[in-house]
């Protein structure tokens, strides 16, 4: 019996981590391509700019509103069809951008919260100091929104990471789809290969919030050891 999985797991191990590998390039890249939207738009809807506050909450509001394989679908099937020549992407480029716009309308919400919960004092202060607006918000307002952030973001990528099992519908042949493609093969050890991709998974994710704890715990101590001096 132990022999029989051993084998199986011999033959599709090295094609989980094949399709481990690309769940990790398109995930690792739309973390940060999200990341990157959703700080700008954070930061903008926290000034609450009349007009711009309310469009990208209605973007943000859609995008939360739907499910994630929806809006796979329009940027895969839906956009190329209205004959614009920059949306016609291959399936790799229409899981990334879906991935990263689905991502940014989280992190938006978490980094306008954030800075939304710094104190007004700390701004006043910064400005009869004579900082400007942008030094304010780099000096003053982030560093004690950050320690808000952190923890958060690590469970929209953790969403994001497990997000990417879907992406076979488009093509890719990520860690989910390479385990199903066996499954087929070997019937009968459906469960185990299963668990092979949910401990795959596991081992990708589980570091990820625990360096998203680590950098919570020095982000506080830091600004506790400046408070004191």
């Amino acid at each position: 019996m132990l022999d029989s999985y051993l084998s199986a797991a011999g033959v599709v191990l090295p094609f989980l981590l094949k399709g481990f590998w690309e769940t990790l390039k398109v995930s690792f890249v739309a973390i940060i391509a999200g990341s990157l939207l959703g700080f700008v738009i954070g930061v903008i809807r926290s000034y609450r700019i009349c007009g711009v506050h309310q469009l990208l909450g209605l973007y943000i509001h859609l995008l939360r509103g739907t499910p994630f394989l929806v809006q796979l679908y329009i940027f895969y099937f839906v956009l190329p069809s209205t004959g614009i020549e920059l949306l016609h992407w291959d399936s790799a480029t229409a899981a990334f951008v879906s991935l990263s716009v689905y991502t940014s309308c989280y992190v938006a919400e978490i980094v306008m919260g954030a800075i939304q919960s710094v104190p007004r004092g700390q701004t006043e202060g910064a400005m009869t100091l004579g900082l400007k607006p942008l030094q304010i918000l780099w000096l003053v307002i982030l560093p004690q929104a950050m320690r808000l952030i952190v923890q958060p973001m690590s469970g929209v990528y953790v969403m994001l990471i497990k997000s990417t099992a879907i992406l076979s519908v488009v093509g890719i042949t990520e860690l989910t789809r390479q385990g199903e493609v066996f499954i087929i093969t070997f019937p009968s050890k459906s469960l185990f290969i299963y668990g092979m991709i949910a401990a795959i998974y596991f081992i990708y994710c589980y570091p990820l919030l625990r360096l998203a704890n680590w950098l919570e715990k020095r982000l506080a101590g830091g600004l506790q050891g400046a408070s004191l001096h």
